[in-house]
């Protein structure tokens, strides 16, 4: 059997004041042409569908469009799952409806999802956090332990978790509970989640820029290890690059985000992985890059000159731009930059202060007034430069 594993769409996500829609209308495309041209049997999308709780009419057609097409009209089923950017009501309302076309979203962690029989396939099993998939084409079946992203509150409610406990440890049990009843060696036997995980030991990998961050201190960070001994392949989202926190054996695989959706995944390449499955044998998969986005790239320059000319021979691209220099951008300068090139999302001017002694902010006076501390914090972040009327007034406003 071959399996389609993506994640992390984000559909309706803008970089700044830049939409992403034409983007994300294209790299769609080509993940539905990946999926006929390998002909997989089943696609598993693990979270963080929509950017938003209140995705656009645009990411909401997108997305149903997309969904529709991946599962050929009921031939080929489509299991999705909520992130931390979704809202688990909107992504659970259209199933009903969703399910006639091979559809099955699932929103809410301990989802019981309904069994039902299409021409092609049925849910043959199913009790909460736990789906068995029968193809009529196969004679065996697909079992899928799904966790969609779980706050505290969603916790405590749908897992029972108790304050004392550990979050690894209420996952680990009631994972344990679906494997050891549900997962024997005569199906496929895989795990979809919408988690922050990593391999105990291994160095730790940062969330991206712009992403709501699960990971709050140590407290939600979930350790592979708790994985059940049964499950062949487990299909993660949340971390937008592409990488197996298992083993060959055992993959345990982010399969990154569609496109680079902030300038700390800046010349990251994105894939969808496919995966061949069949019972009691150890998985393999591959990663198929994904050839549509435009590329996010942080450029510093030290001369006006050499960044239009840089701008000018990479128009198709979303930068970032730091432009050192003795003294403030002047008008005129800013204008030519912006008139040179369309995708320019940030300009960060960096001001070379070399008067600036830093041993004369190293003992600071706490003992001043707020506005004062500010100013002196202030100088101390940018060599020395003092903050403008503009920024006292909004600290103002602030406090």
């Amino acid at each position: 059997m071959k399996i389609l594993h993506t994640a992390d769409w984000h559909l309706g996500k803008r970089l700044d004041r830049f939409s992403r829609m034409e983007e994300q209308v294209l790299v769609m495309n080509e993940i539905v042409d990946i999926a006929d041209r390998e002909n997989v049997d089943l696609v598993l999308i693990a979270g963080d569908l929509y950017d938003n709780f209140n995705p656009s009419v645009e990411a909401t057609e997108l997305f149903y469009k997309t969904l529709k097409r991946l599962s050929l009209n009921g031939k080929r089923p489509v299991v999705a799952i909520s992130g931390n950017h979704d809202a688990p009501s909107l992504i659970d309302a259209p199933d009903p409806l969703a399910r006639e076309c091979g559809i099955i979203l699932i929103g809410h962690p301990k989802a019981h999802i309904a069994p039902f029989e299409l021409e092609h396939f049925k849910i043959s099993k199913s009790a909460a956090g736990f789906i068995e998939l029968e193809f009529k084409n196969k004679n065996f079946p697909v079992r899928i332990l799904h966790t969609p992203y779980a706050n505290e509150v969603r916790l405590k409610e749908y897992l029972g978790e108790n304050k004392d406990e550990e979050l690894n440890q209420v996952l680990r049990e009631n994972w344990k509970q679906i494997a050891d009843k549900f997962c024997d060696e005569n199906g496929i036997n895989l795990l979809m989640a919408h988690l922050y995980m990593n391999k105990k030991g291994a160095p730790m990998v940062e969330e991206p820029e712009g992403e709501k961050p699960i990971k709050i201190g140590n407290a939600d960070l979930i350790w592979s290890d708790i994985i059940p001994h049964q499950i062949q392949y487990t299909a993660l989202g949340h971390l937008h690059g592409f990488q197996n926190i298992g083993t060959a054996e055992k993959p345990v695989v982010y399969s990154s985000s569609p496109l680079c959706y902030s300038f700390s995944e800046a010349g990251q390449t994105k894939y969808v992985s496919i995966i061949e499955a069949e019972p009691n044998k150890a998985i393999s998969y591959d990663k198929i890059a994904l050839e549509n986005g435009k590329p996010l790239v942080r450029k510093t320059f030290d001369s006006v000159e050499k960044t239009i000319e840089w701008l000018q021979e990479n128009p198709d691209t979303l930068v970032e731009l730091t432009l050192e220099s003795e003294t403030f951008l002047k008008a005129e300068e800013r204008k030519l930059i912006y008139q040179s090139h369309g995708g320019i999302v940030h300009l960060i001017p960096k001001v070379k202060n070399q008067n600036f002694n830093e041993k004369q902010l190293s003992e600071i006076n706490l003992n001043q007034d707020i506005q004062a501390l500010f100013k002196d914090y202030f100088k101390s972040k940018n060599n020395g430069q003092e903050p403008n009327e503009d920024l006292i007034k909004i600290f103002t406003e602030l406090l």
